[in-house]
């Protein structure tokens, strides 16, 4: 491994983690720095859609402060396989995610999301951009 692969994985791993700041933050144009234009977005384990950026990113803005206000994500291993040319990697992050909401009795309860996030990352001229995210759901609790 050399200094440009380090470098070029630390600027993928600041990628996912400003993705899971944008989503808990609710800060969705902050997404524009993770994705390409045309990227695809599969959330459908978790109840999601799947569609193209510009939908999906409406869609977040919309579904998620309504279903939860309180949202964190903890990331672990992050696996990244680049490709011999350094232009392309493939990327699995593992996550945890509760979230508060509503109990339906004016009160709050959490529930949780486990998995793994699937991102296919090129390089752009704005840095590294995933052009494609697959959320694999593994376990939920509280649901």
């Amino acid at each position: 491994m050399d200094l440009q692969d380090l470098i070029d994985r630390a600027e993928i791993t600041d990628a996912i983690t400003r993705y899971t700041l944008a989503i808990d933050e609710g800060d969705f144009d902050r997404l524009d720095t993770v994705f390409t234009p045309d990227a695809h977005i599969d959330y459908t384990e978790s109840g999601g859609v799947s569609d193209s950026y510009p939908v999906v990113k409406a869609w977040l803005a919309e579904a998620l402060p309504a279903f939860s206000a309180h949202r964190v994500h903890m990331l672990g291993q992050v696996a990244i396989e680049l490709d011999d040319a350094n232009e392309a990697a493939e990327v699995t992050a593992y996550f945890h995610n509760p979230m508060r909401i509503s109990d339906g009795k004016g009160g709050e309860r959490v529930v949780e999301v486990g998995g793994t996030y699937h991102h296919s990352f090129v390089r752009t001229p704005d840095g590294w951009r995933s052009r494609r995210l697959h959320e694999r759901v593994a376990w939920t609790r509280g649901f």
